[in-house]
């Protein structure tokens, strides 16, 4: 496994990170302990979760992914080992059986105590804004389209405030951003500078070869203010691993489940694919870990969070920490996103 250092700390993580957002739906608890078992015996030690997982989110299920890595490390009592990333969930429709109280501090309060709960944990070490409060355009939202009279009040200082609060009574170690944009994100910055307030050190985006608008702003942000960017859904739902257009796709694959995360599967996204797929297969690599790789070697990426709904799949994914593309290899991918760019934003 290769480490880095969680920007502006002397933490050092596995460069691939653990996602677990299927666990609790289309994995078992008996499943998510396997894969835990599995990722730290490879050397992973950072985990990341979410109050509202698993996805898609339910009032039903939500919280059951936690409860499952708690339930494992009441077990392993290794929690001293491993580190921890949670989030707060942001408001929207999608959240309001979580809370509607946005990112108050008794919000941020409530999500911490429960989730610490679920974990069975004393503290969280980094804990992250799900998506912004305020309206902006956030999951498969190409363009931006000002609204004058959302609702939401310029309150970057008071959320820092009440994170610094979770901060002092030890709950939370370190803050960081999810779904956030390049405006939010050097407000952030700005007021915890001038505030002497937290610092944001993380946000965690979308980032694949068939999602790289991250490279638009929030890539020069990430490597002129160092914050680490945690790249999520590197495989692009699955799509990556080149089994929707080959048709080995399980019943239980996300896409079958989810028809609403259609963007990985238009017209463009599936011709950039096919072109992936080719190039994988040309220089004797598996589209999974040609896709990995490229997510791993991005110099704004301080860890790749994966997830798999089986064992094969996290193997699979975990060993393209082994692969290095090199620069006529990437160049050919950066050719294919010339001419079809982010069909998947």
């Amino acid at each position: 496994m290769k480490y880095t250092n969680l920007p502006n700390t002397d933490i050092k993580v596995s460069k691939i990170c653990l996602g677990t957002m299927t666990w609790g739906n289309q994995n078992t608890e008996a499943d998510g302990h396997a894969q835990l078992d599995y990722a730290i015996d490879q050397g992973i030690n950072f985990i990341d979760t979410a109050e509202l997982y698993p996805v898609p989110a339910t009032a039903e299920t939500q919280g059951r992914t936690s409860e499952i890595i708690g339930s494992w490390l009441s077990k392993r009592k290794n929690r001293d080992k491993l580190i921890i990333a949670s989030k707060i969930a942001g408001p929207g429709d999608y959240t309001a059986h979580i809370r509607t109280t946005g990112f108050s501090e008794n919000s941020i309060k409530d999500a911490v105590e429960k989730e610490l709960k679920r974990l069975q944990t004393d503290y969280i070490d980094l804990f992250q804004l799900h998506w912004p409060e305020r309206q902006t355009n956030v999951f498969g939202v190409r363009d931006y389209d000002h609204n004058p009279d959302d609702p939401w009040q310029d309150n970057f200082k008071e959320v820092l405030e009440a994170l610094d609060n979770q901060i002092k009574s030890g709950k939370i170690r370190y803050v960081g951003l999810s779904n956030e944009k390049a405006w939010g994100t050097m407000r952030y910055l700005e007021e915890s500078r001038s505030q002497g307030l937290p610092r944001m050190i993380s946000i965690q985006n979308a980032y694949s070869m068939l999602n790289r608008t991250f490279e638009g702003d929030l890539a020069e942000i990430a490597l002129r203010e160092n914050i680490g960017l945690l790249a999520y859904s590197p495989m692009a739902f699955g799509v990556l691993s080149g089994k929707y257009i080959q048709g080995r796709a399980s019943e239980n694959s996300r896409l079958k489940l989810f028809p609403r995360f259609a963007r990985y599967s238009s017209e463009e996204a599936t011709e950039a694919t096919s072109k992936y797929l080719k190039l994988a297969d040309q220089n004797g690599m598996s589209l999974a870990q040609m896709s990995l790789a490229f997510v791993n070697q991005r110099p704004f990426v301080t860890s790749n969070i994966i997830g798999a709904t089986s064992l094969e799949q996290l193997k699979e994914n975990i060993d393209s920490i082994h692969l290095t593309l090199d620069t006529d290899l990437l160049n050919k991918i950066n050719s294919i996103h010339a001419a079809i760019p982010n069909p998947a934003p």
